[in-house]
C-alpha cells in the first residue's frame, strides 16, 4: 500500500487500523502526521500517543511540536502507572505506585499492568471515562507490548477509543525471549490484524538521503530473518555496507582486544559521526575502554546503578556503613578506578572509626567523603560525598587521577539527589525530566542495541558480530534492530571463525 493510501486509511472512520512497517519506512512520520491533524481538528478530549520506549516518545514529541495540550505522549507503562495511582486503593497498591513498581524492576511494572488490565476489564465505566478523555489513541512499538499492556489497549478500544496501532514484529526485543513467547505474541498480532483494517509500509525512507542500496539490503535482510534464513552479505557489497574481519583476543569476558585493530579504529575515529552498537552493557564499557574513552557511552533512559543506590538509601536511611557501601558500588557501576579495593575499604574504615585520625593526601580525601556521610547518613550525605569525589576527579587529586566516570549523566543525577526531600522523590523527578527531555545523540558514541532502539544515525558499526547472535527469534530481532539504524554506512565487525549463524558472507 502506498504512503498516501496509508495516510487516508489512518484518517478514515475505521475504529481500528493496524500498520506494519520495517524500521525506517515511515511509521513515525505517518503517526505524527495523523496526530497533528487530529490535534487541529475540532474534537473533544485529547489524542494519546503511547510507545514502549522513551526514545520513541521523544521522537513523537519532536514531530508534534505546536500541538500544545491536544496531544499527550507517554509510555504504555506510564499509562498503567497513572491508572493504578488513581485507583491504588481498590487495586491494593501503595500510594506511590511508581516507586513501588520501580523497586520491583520489570516485574513491578508488569504487576501494575496486570492489575490495570483486570481492573479496566471488570469496570467498564473506568475504561469509558478514559475513552472520553482520549477518544483517539496511537500505539507505536506495539510488538513490545506485554499481554497485559495489550489488554489495556483493547479495553480502551472496546469502550469507544479509535485505535491506531503501528508495529514491526522483527523489532520485538523487550518482551519474552523464548520461542514459545514469540509464537504467543505472533498469534496475538495476527488476531489484532484480523480485527481491523491492516496495511503495510515498505519504502525505505530513512535511506533516501543516504544509501538507498543499503536501505534495500536492510529490507532484504529483514525478509530473510523473518523467514528463518541467514542474512546474505553479497560479494558485491551494497554502497555503504562494509565488513571488517577482526578477532577479539581478550582472555577475559567483556573485554576487547582486536588482532586487526587499524580498520576498526579508522571507522570509529576517522569520520565525523559514528554510532557503535553492541549486545551488552559490559561490552559497551569494554569498547569505551578500547577507545581510551574517546567514544563515550550512550546512557539512554535507564539508570540501573542509580536505582540500586536509591533503594539502599531509602531502606538504610541513617546507616552510615550501608550508605558508604552503596556509594562505592554505585561509583563502580558508572565508572572505573574506584572500587572497594582502591578506595572503598579505607572509606569503610573511616566510617567505622569516626574519622578520628589525622591524614593527608588520598586518605584525607577519602576521610572528607566519610565525614560527609557520618554527618548526614542518608541521601544528602551521599550526595555531598559524591560531589567531593567529582571535585577530586576534576582536580586530578593524587589517588583519584585514574578514576574515570563513563556514565556521566547518571553520576550527575546521583550528585543532585541531596536536593530532594527523599531519594525516591529525587529519582522519580529526574526520571520525569528525562522522559520529557530528549538528549541529542553525540557524534561519537557506543550503545547497546536495546538503548539504540528508536534512534537513527548516518553511520553505525556493529561489533562483535559473533556467536552471541544465535539462531533464535530474539537474536534475529536484535540483529535487525542493529542493522537498521544507519542511513549512510554500516560496518560489521566479524570474527574469522565462530561468527553468527545469522550472517552468510559471500
Amino acid at each position: 500500500m502506498s504512503d498516501d493510501d496509508v495516510a487516508r486509511l489512518l484518517r478514515s472512520d475505521a475504529p481500528l487500523v493496524v500498520i506494519e512497517a520495517p524500521a525506517g519506512c515511515g511509521k513515525t512520520y505517518q503517526g505524527a502526521g495523523y496526530a497533528k491533524d487530529c490535534a487541529t481538528a475540532e474534537q473533544r478530549g485529547r489524542l494519546l500517543v503511547l510507545a514502549h520506549t522513551h526514545a520513541a516518545c521523544g521522537v513523537f514529541r519532536e514531530r508534534t511540536r505546536g500541538t500544545g495540550s491536544k496531544v499527550e505522549i507517554k509510555t504504555v507503562a506510564s499509562l498503567a502507572v497513572e491508572i493504578a495511582s488513581a485507583y491504588h486503593i481498590p487495586l491494593e497498591l501503595p500510594h506511590q505506585v511508581e516507586a513501588w513498581a520501580r523497586m520491583g524492576g520489570e516485574g513491578g511494572f508488569d504487576a501494575v499492568a496486570q492489575k490495570c488490565a483486570n481492573f479496566l476489564t471488570r469496570h467498564r465505566m473506568i475504561a469509558c471515562a478514559l475513552a472520553r478523555r482520549y477518544p483517539v489513541v496511537i500505539c507505536d512499538e506495539h510488538q513490545d507490548c506485554t499481554a497485559d499492556q495489550h489488554a489495556i489497549l483493547m479495553a480502551l478500544h472496546a469502550s469507544g477509543v479509535k485505535l491506531r496501532v503501528f508495529t514491526d514484529p522483527l523489532q520485538r526485543i523487550y518482551t519474552g525471549k523464548t520461542s514459545k513467547e514469540a509464537k504467543t505474541d505472533a498469534a496475538r498480532w495476527e488476531a489484532l490484524k484480523a480485527q481491523g483494517a491492516h496495511a503495510v509500509l515498505d519504502f525505505p525512507h530513512r535511506w533516501r538521503t543516504g544509501s538507498l542500496e543499503l536501505g534495500k539490503w536492510v529490507l532484504e535482510a529483514r525478509a530473510a530473518l523473518l523467514n528463518g534464513q541467514p542474512v546474505v552479505i553479497p560479494a558485491k557489497r551494497p554502497v555503504g555496507l562494509n565488513v571488517i574481519v577482526a578477532n577479539n583476543q581478550a582472555k577475559a569476558r567483556a573485554q576487547l582486544q582486536l588482532d586487526n585493530r587499524k580498520p576498526v579504529d579508522h571507522v570509529m575515529m576517522g569520520g565525523d559521526q559514528i554510532l557503535v552498537l553492541t549486545a551488552s552493557n559490559e561490552m559497551a564499557d569494554a569498547i569505551t575502554a578500547f577507545t581510551n574513552r574517546r567514544v563515550g557511552v550512550w546512557e539512554g533512559h535507564t539508570r540501573d546503578a542509580l536505582t540500586a543506590l536509591v533503594d539502599v538509601l531509602q531502606s538504610k536511611n541513617g546507616d552510615a556503613e550501608a550508605v558508604a557501601g552503596a556509594l562505592v558500588a554505585f561509583v563502580g557501576g558508572v565508572g572505573v578506578g574506584f572500587s572497594m579495593s582502591t578506595h572503598g575499604t579505607r572509606l569503610m574504615e573511616e566510617i567505622k572509626d569516626g574519622c578520628c585520625k589525622p591524614t593527608k593526601g588520598k586518605p584525607a580525601c577519602i576521610q572528607d567523603m566519610a565525614k560527609a556521610i557520618l554527618a548526614e547518613p542518608n541521601h544528602v550525605g551521599a550526595s555531598k560525598a559524591l560531589k567531593l569525589l567529582k571535585d577530586f576527579i576534576e582536580q586530578k587529586q593524587n589517588g583519584f587521577d585514574t578514576v574515570k566516570i563513563d556514565y556521566r549523566a547518571e553520576f550527575g543525577e546521583a550528585v543532585r539527589l541531596g536536593a530532594f526531600p527523599t531519594p525516591e522523590d529525587g529519582l522519580g523527578e529526574m526520571m520525569r525530566r528525562r522522559a520529557h527531555f530528549r538528549r541529542a545523540l553525540p557524534d561519537r558514541v557506543v550503545s547497546t542495541i536495546h538503548k539504540a532502539k528508536g534512534l537513527e544515525c548516518r553511520n553505525a558499526m556493529l561489533i562483535p558480530c559473533d556467536s552471541g547472535f544465535g539462531n533464535t527469534y530474539y537474536s534475529r530481532c536484535r540483529l535487525y534492530v542493529a542493522l537498521s539504524r544507519a542511513s549512510d554506512t554500516l560496518t560489521l565487525v566479524v570474527p574469522s571463525s565462530g561468527g553468527s549463524p545469522l550472517l552468510k558472507i559471500e
